[in-house]
């Protein structure tokens, strides 16, 4: 079985998280203590989801996130680099008439320019090899005026919180999840990518970087998810021209 690092070789991350498909979500909801599905309402807020509206879920995993959007009229297009989280994804909500999976590469996304009008990542921006070029793929397939909505682990706001989030994610976490999970090493790569991940105003500056404006985060239990937030440009009549 080949153990997941930091290098997050796609063929690695791909083949970990065919794994952990199954139990996925279990283990997830879990080890947050029944918190996820509050950050699940959050980015749905955050997106708003309307009729018509054309939305692309980046790392979609088993299609949770895919799901709400879809259940508020979106049409919803689910990509994950992972197959079995595809096809987990497929079984549970194939059905749906609003959604479509997708296998995929976040860093050369199959799709064509301003297909979109929002992209979204829950928790998977983190495990992309090359986050900054997944961010650029994302802005290139969103309309203009479109909106990209990210939902991830970051870093506590508040000293005491954070002590006590790394005491849990380093003593608590790996006993737990020995319990409920299918590949406990899976999470040990897992705890060490939230820890390596970057700070709020980092993940800013790359969003910027990539091309968004009006780029805004808003904390989440005290910082230890961060909902961000930004527009791609509409061209003015003088970009249009060159």
């Amino acid at each position: 079985m080949t153990k997941v690092d930091l290098e997050k070789r796609p063929a690695d991350v791909s083949s970990m998280f065919d794994r952990v498909s199954r139990k996925y979500d279990l283990t997830n909801d879990v080890l947050t203590a029944g918190i996820a599905p509050y950050w699940r309402a959050r980015t749905r807020q955050a997106i708003d989801p309307r009729p018509g509206q054309r939305v692309l879920d980046v790392a979609c995993g088993t299609g949770t996130v895919s799901r709400i959007l879809a259940d508020h009229g979106a049409e919803v297009t689910g990509l994950d680099f992972s197959k079995g989280m595809i096809e987990e994804g497929i079984r549970r909500h194939g059905d749906h008439p609003n959604i479509a999976f997708q296998q995929g590469d976040a860093t050369d996304l199959p799709f064509e320019d301003g297909s979109f009008d929002v992209t979204t990542v829950s928790f998977g921006i983190r495990n992309v090899q090359r986050p900054e070029k997944a961010l650029a793929e994302m802005l290139r397939v969103t309309r203009p005026g479109g909106r990209i909505v990210v939902c991830e682990f970051s870093r506590p706001t508040n000293a005491v919180i954070g002590w006590g989030y790394d005491t849990y994610m380093n003593v608590a976490m790996p006993g737990i999840v020995k319990l409920v999970s299918s590949d406990p090493e899976a999470y040990d790569y897992l705890f060490k990518s939230i820890q390596d991940w970057p700070d709020q105003r980092t993940f800013a500056s790359w969003l910027r970087e990539a091309g968004y404006e009006q780029v805004a985060h808003r904390n989440l239990a005290y910082g230890i998810v961060a909902l961000h937030r930004g527009v791609k440009p509409i061209p003015t009549t003088a970009q249009e021209s060159n």
